[in-house]
């Protein structure tokens, strides 16, 4: 199954130069925990509500002034919609990421994939269980995790 046959396409953005209380808003709003940063289609980042925390308000930064762009993740991790699901929990368990963007081959952003819609879209509870179990592992990767990781070079490419 390709991921653009479960991937949610209507995807919410925000842009790089909105104030952190315009994302916060947002995705208060919306309920998500993050939002793709895009110039148009082109993904430059991704803010989550974790960034929000631990890159502006525990620093005594001002919402109405600190941008987004200061304070996003720029280095994207993300799939093509035509690759294959099972490699799209792969990713995320590996980067242990619950919402991965998801590009078309010219690197627009054209949907997300959640935990969500693993779950709910494939029907496989094996690539669920699997994904969620490996996403939420904590955080101080074994040596042999590391391994595979490194093993999975198309995971680490930046998006530009």
């Amino acid at each position: 199954m390709q991921i653009c046959d479960v991937m949610t396409k209507d995807v919410e953005v925000i842009r790089p130069g909105a104030s952190m209380r315009e994302a916060a808003e947002k995705m208060r709003d919306l309920n998500v925990g993050s939002l793709p940063v895009c110039d148009g289609n082109k993904i430059l980042g991704m803010i989550s509500d974790r960034d929000i925390t631990l890159r502006s308000t525990a620093l005594g930064s001002d919402p109405e002034q600190m941008l987004v762009q200061d304070a996003m993740t720029p280095k994207v991790v993300y799939c093509y919609d035509d690759q294959d699901v099972h490699e799209a929990g792969e990713i995320m368990g590996y980067n242990q990421i619950r919402r991965l963007p998801i590009l078309n081959r010219e690197k627009k952003l054209v949907g997300i994939l959640s935990l969500g819609d693993i779950s709910t879209d494939t029907n496989d509870v094996e690539l669920s269980g699997k994904t969620l179990q490996d996403v939420s592992v904590p955080s101080q990767p074994s040596r042999g995790r590391i391994i595979k990781i490194l093993q999975c070079k198309r995971i680490l490419l930046p998006v530009s």
